[in-house]
């Protein structure tokens, strides 16, 4: 089979990439072809043997080039060409859409139905119901489901696209447009890695009887007999807002017996300074963040969004380690309290405080907990693959 996996990035940049890049490993282990459509960028580790890509849009610097900005991130008119000089020269099978919004546009759906090749498309956010991607006012610091309820329009009133009023009416209308010329309904099917974000998608009448939900995957590389459990709580993510660092940090300090270690890096970084039981480990991959992980007694996702389906609680648990989570989006679908880990109320730092000295101090629970998540199975890349590839023939055939 000929696979055409569509990301704006092509380079390990967040979820989406490790899915496709996983999903590439599998597919082409079995034998089957895969190709890639995206943006040009030095750091790209994966194309198209054909150099087919689109150029380059960054936000954050300006040029001359930076005034189209407005028009190339709701319509694409260099994507839609490039992508049907690229499936003129592949003749895909079937084409797997991932983050497109902004840089690749949904504009290329015309295209590719041109050529009535199956279309699915993995929705690893909320792009397609909600403006800036996320169901979530980051000026305010608080879900926010308003679009889905009255309109796009409260985009522009919230100013939800990173606090800007300019981007923000950008975002209303390109939503706007493709809501408007139905253009979602040309997708064939859509994968929602989690339960919360597929009955969010299924408020808007264009997805209903698309959907399908699928949890992402995991893949274990080391055995837990290598490690041994350290005294030390672990966050590993992004230090944002929106992924509850602030609440974090101030457990910590409520907490000063109990050490922490920071893995990862992000804007708020600053304020790990002078939190003495917080120890800053930077950004970790490989070997070091597996050990990182499964060395800890447990770990802490306070995301303060309704995140879909993370990877990092998934991760945690199959090295061994329980996961203290908020009970948000998709994360309650992940987590089995008291199994597995222990859900506490997001954005709520005396609950948090609460579950992480239970966990702490109640060594037969945590035992119980992590002998537990030994046992988690989630999809692996080849059942998970193999579920895709099933549902490819399907969408084929139906075709």
């Amino acid at each position: 089979m000929k696979i055409l996996l569509v990301n704006k990035f092509l380079f390990e940049n967040g979820g989406s990439e490790t899915y496709i890049f996983r999903l590439q490993d599998y597919f082409e282990s079995m034998g089957h072809e895969v190709q890639f459509f995206g943006m040009e960028d030095e750091r790209n580790v994966a194309g198209n043997k054909w150099n087919i890509l689109t150029k380059n849009i960054i936000f954050n610097k300006v040029s001359l080039m930076t005034l189209l900005y407005p028009f190339k991130i709701i319509y694409s008119i260099e994507a839609r060409s490039k992508i049907k000089r690229l499936i003129g020269l592949f003749n895909p099978d079937v084409i797997h859409l991932n983050n497109i919004n902004f840089q690749i546009t949904p504009s290329i759906i015309y295209e590719i139905r041109k050529y009535r090749i199956p279309v699915i498309f993995t929705a690893h956010d909320y792009q397609f119901i909600c403006p800036n991607h996320m169901l979530y006012q980051p000026k305010r610091g608080v879900p926010c489901e308003e679009c889905l309820t009255s309109g796009f329009i409260r985009c522009v009133k919230n100013s939800c696209i990173h606090g800007s009023k300019w981007r923000s009416i950008l975002g209303f209308f390109e939503s706007l447009l493709y809501h408007g010329l139905k253009t979602y309904s040309l997708i064939d099917r859509i994968i929602c890695p989690s339960e919360f974000l597929e009955k969010k998608f299924l408020v808007k009448a264009v997805f209903q009887g698309k959907t399908v939900m699928m949890h992402n995957f995991i893949k274990k590389t080391t055995n837990n007999s290598e490690y041994k459990k350290k005294d030390y709580v672990l966050y590993f993510g992004r230090f944002s807002k929106e992924k509850g660092i602030e609440t974090l940090i101030e457990v910590c300090k409520r907490l000063p017996e109990i050490p922490f270690i920071f893995a990862g890096g992000g804007p708020l970084e600053g304020l790990l300074d002078n939190v003495p039981n917080i120890k800053n480990a930077g950004f970790l991959k490989g070997l070091d963040l597996i050990r990182t992980i499964s060395e800890a007694r447990f770990s802490v996702y306070p995301s303060e969004w309704p995140e879909n389906c993370p990877f990092s609680v998934m991760e945690s648990q199959v090295y061994g380690t329980p996961v203290v989570g908020a009970d948000m989006g998709g994360i309650p679908e992940l987590i089995k309290n008291e199994k597995t880990g222990l859900l506490f109320q997001a954005a709520n730092p005396d609950d948090l405080v609460d579950k992480i000295t239970t966990l702490w101090y109640n060594h037969s629970l945590l035992d119980e907990l992590t002998e537990n998540c030994l046992k988690v199975e989630f999809d692996t890349p080849e059942i998970y693959g193999e579920k895709l590839l099933n549902l490819y023939r399907q969408t084929i055939n139906q075709g």
